[in-house]
């Protein structure tokens, strides 16, 4: 079986390459089913739900980038966020990716995701899933870097979900995972 995707999670493996392939598939379909569209289908809604795939893009890059900067490390943001005068709260980035092109949406959070990639897998080489991160409860327990890894994995469940629903309403596409060799075209 060498002729595996990329983003399918390793049939046998540690857990830390477990949990790790299960976050990239998410991605992986997350980001299929946002693929290649125009301002319209990135506006798309679902009856009365104001989720758009356009807003689920924005605010998954905003999850990466707290995920494994402000949680993971506890520095902040930075760029590209630092630009916009979000604070990190409300739904600005649900709401603001009506505003923005296609070709942003689709690099910001392909730059998040990569961002992320880098920063776990430098921190799990340093200290593997068992290490303590920045972010700590009201009583001062820090969380691990697991616990970082589930919550991401997590989020992209609930919202691949809603990608599913938007992307069959936009085109019909439907689908559990891309067709092997997929690429992102946008």
């Amino acid at each position: 079986m060498t002729d595996r995707d990329p983003w399918e999670p390793p049939l046998a493996g540690t857990e830390a390459e477990h949990l790790v392939g299960a976050l990239d598939r998410l991605r992986t379909t997350f980001r299929w089913k946002a693929d290649g569209l125009d301002a319209t289908g990135l506006r798309t809604r679902v009856g009365a739900s104001a989720l758009t795939l356009g807003g689920l893009l924005k605010h998954l890059a905003a999850a990466e980038d707290h995920t494994f900067t402000g949680k993971l490390g506890g520095q902040p943001l930075g760029a590209p966020w630092d630009a916009t005068g979000w604070d990190g709260t409300g739904d600005w980035d649900f709401t603001s990716a009506a505003d923005d092109p296609p070709e942003q949406l689709y690099a910001l959070y392909d730059g998040a995701v990569a961002r992320s990639r880098a920063r776990l897998d430098a921190a799990l080489a340093d200290g593997g899933l068992d290490q303590p991160v920045h972010v700590a409860d009201a009583g001062g327990t820090h969380a691990s870097l697991r616990r970082l890894v589930c919550d991401l994995i997590e989020e992209y469940g609930r919202h691949t979900g809603h990608a599913d629903l938007i992307r069959e309403a936009v085109d019909g596409l439907t689908g559990e995972d891309p067709p092997s060799g997929w690429r992102p075209v946008s």
